[in-house]
């Protein structure tokens, strides 16, 4: 199998992490296209240098979290940066309760600065700990302490 059809069928497999995390640091529809169009050049780029040292999964959590931090940065420098509220996307279904419950979770993350959000996504997607340390470059008991200060710092929110 040649490289890029061996990417490819890899990206496929793995685009749905990618569009999570672009979610979670865009606004608008553009943004997170542009965002989801960066990582895999990102991805693509690098592609060659990856050497299974861990899994394919945790290299895409890993490219996609540094681009989106990558990109808060020259926009923060830019001056370009936009307010982080998902009730301006069209991708919710108002009809479903669940929506609304959902959107209000991901309001409520937003409030939270790229690195709680970075850990709390990738708990959300159900990562255990020492897969979390191992794609944020920490070790297993700073996971634990943040994550555990960053669910009471969002049931305080709830609270409110």
């Amino acid at each position: 199998m040649n490289q890029e059809k061996e990417f490819t069928d890899l990206l496929m497999q793995h685009q749905h992490i990618i569009y999570k995390i672009c979610l979670m640091y865009a606004n608008e529809k553009e943004d997170i296209a542009d965002l989801y169009q960066e990582t895999v050049y990102n991805l693509w780029k690098s592609y060659t240098r990856f050497e299974n040292r861990s899994s394919f999964s945790t290299w895409v959590y890993r490219i996609t979290l540094n681009t989106c931090i990558t990109d808060i940065r020259q926009r923060k420098r830019k001056g370009t940066t936009c307010p982080l509220d998902l009730t301006t996307l069209s991708l919710w279904d108002e009809r479903d309760p669940k929506q609304e419950m959902l959107k209000e979770m991901y309001r409520m993350i937003r409030g939270l600065n790229k690195l709680e959000r970075m850990y709390i996504m990738l708990w959300l997607d159900g990562k255990t700990y020492e897969e979390i340390a191992e794609i944020i470059g920490t070790n297993r008991n700073q996971v634990a302490t943040t994550l555990y200060r960053i669910k009471e710092k969002l049931k305080n929110k709830a609270n409110l």
